[in-house]
């Protein structure tokens, strides 16, 4: 290993020691970028590699509010903004009971390499809160999104960060954080917050883009090594948003998806999933995955018991790991390899085990990068801000059409990183060197801040 980045890393561990998934993160990208660092020796001396990794602002705060039975519960809320370089913080908000610093670090360090390969003028940000929104009624909701916003409101605005939804926080959160921060600023500021509903800002295709954007980016992937998705069996974790339009591309492109899953377990239907059922389970009733057996009840239901989740047991060509972070462990990824995978598609942010990640490449499996593959979500973010500040709104057509260009760009970038420091079909490196090179010229534009 360069000794730079030993250097670098071994002070990262010093610093952040009980920060597993931050370490994680960073150790991914800095260990791929090595070439670059090799010709490089000059940013040692300007200290390059330990400021990008530092966050530049990190702010916690306390999340007061009062539920239905007059209850007073305290919450934790963070927001890591972490690279202003290209552009304003942009990231999303992550209400989950998992939700600490250091996955709020890894999230806000992969959105600034995220969002550079959109080709896009934004910076890169992440936060949330440890409160779960599963089981709590709507007026619990909007008490907590406005009291986290209250706090919130402080360090964002259209040209200084601009949150978006993540885990737990859709359209309904949104709203509710929108409405206080308007409240409270008494200005409309439409820019200050992405993931909008469509009656009060929000933008077409926002809803679909990260899981439309992975099956853009698939495509090109898969093009590019002499394959397609038709005809192909795929299997999908999660059942939110990006797995849910993840699902609908694949169907439309002739793939057979043949299994989906949530927190609780994954249905397997051979014949096929029925995705109309799935959007009424998940974005009407909020209900779980195992109430599709009431419809279809030759379908199968694999529960989860702890530990690896059972979708990734069963034969697939394609896997599409939408749900978590770490949610293919090696273990996982054996019994793919095994069953005759031949690609993975990272919907979620860094769903695989950097053990699982490094197996796929030795078995020559294919791997599309979540910094690259699911970038389509912040790029149509991006695009709604452009559409706020003209007071314009795009038709789906139009911004369908850019957020695959958009994907098709992101693929050419990294393969034309991969060509010039022959990387093969490692995407994954590839998509970190062309997202390191633009930063750091940027870095080394501004000077030392």
């Amino acid at each position: 290993m360069n000794k730079y980045i030993k250097k670098v890393l071994n002070g990262l561990k010093e610093k952040n020691i009980n920060e597993s998934e931050y370490l994680q993160a960073v150790e991914e990208v800095l260990t791929s970028i090595e070439p670059i660092i090799d010709n490089h020796p000059e940013y040692e001396r300007t200290a390059l590699l330990e400021r990008m990794i530092e966050p530049e602002r990190i702010i916690t705060f306390r999340v007061p509010y009062v539920n239905d039975n007059g209850q007073t519960i305290v919450h934790r809320g963070y927001r890591v903004q972490f690279s202003s370089l290209i552009g304003p913080y942009k990231g999303g908000l992550r209400f989950h009971p998992s939700v600490n610093q250091s996955i709020i670090k890894f999230l806000g360090f992969e959105q600034i390499f995220k969002n550079a390969l959109t080709g896009l003028p934004i910076g890169g940000a992440k936060g949330g809160s440890d409160f779960n929104p599963k089981g709590k009624s709507d007026d619990e909701i909007m008490r907590f999104c406005q009291s986290f916003m209250t706090e919130l409101q402080r360090y964002i605005g259209a040209d200084v960060d601009v949150p978006a939804g993540d885990i737990g926080v859709g359209e309904r959160e949104i709203g509710y954080l929108f409405g206080q921060y308007k409240r409270i600023k008494n200005i409309y500021e439409g820019g200050a917050l992405t993931g909008k509903g469509l009656s009060y800002g929000g933008s077409l295709v926002r809803k679909e883009a990260t899981g439309f954007g992975l099956i853009y980016f698939m495509r090109e992937m898969l093009a590019h090594n002499n394959q397609t998705l038709e005809g192909k069996t795929v299997t999908i974790s999660g059942a939110g948003n990006v797995a849910i339009y993840a699902c609908q591309k694949s169907q439309e492109y002739g793939a057979n998806v043949v299994a989906m899953g949530d927190s609780s377990g994954c249905i397997y239907d051979k014949n096929g999933i029925d995705l109309k059922l799935i959007k009424q389970i998940k974005e009407v009733q909020r209900g779980r995955i195992f109430e599709y057996l009431k419809v279809h009840p030759e379908a199968e239901y694999f529960e989860c018991k702890g530990g690896d989740s059972p979708i990734w047991n069963i034969k697939t060509d394609i896997a599409l790991p939408c749900a978590t972070q770490n949610e293919i462990t090696l273990n996982s990824a054996m019994k793919l390899v095994k069953n005759g995978v031949i690609a993975i598609g990272e919907g979620a942010n860094m769903p695989c085990t950097k053990e699982a990640t490094e197996y796929f490449l030795k078995n020559n499996v294919l791997v599309a990068p979540a910094k690259a593959a699911n970038a389509g979500g912040v790029a149509i973010s991006a695009v709604e801000m452009s559409q706020n500040s003209m007071r314009y709104y795009m038709s789906f057509e139009d911004v369908n059409t850019k957020l695959n260009d958009i994907m098709i760009n992101i693929f050419i970038t990294c393969k034309i990183a991969s060509d010039k420091y022959n990387l093969g079909h490692n995407y994954m490196a590839a998509a970190n060197i062309a997202a390191f090179e633009k930063l750091s010229c940027a870095m080394n534009a501004q000077g030392i801040v």
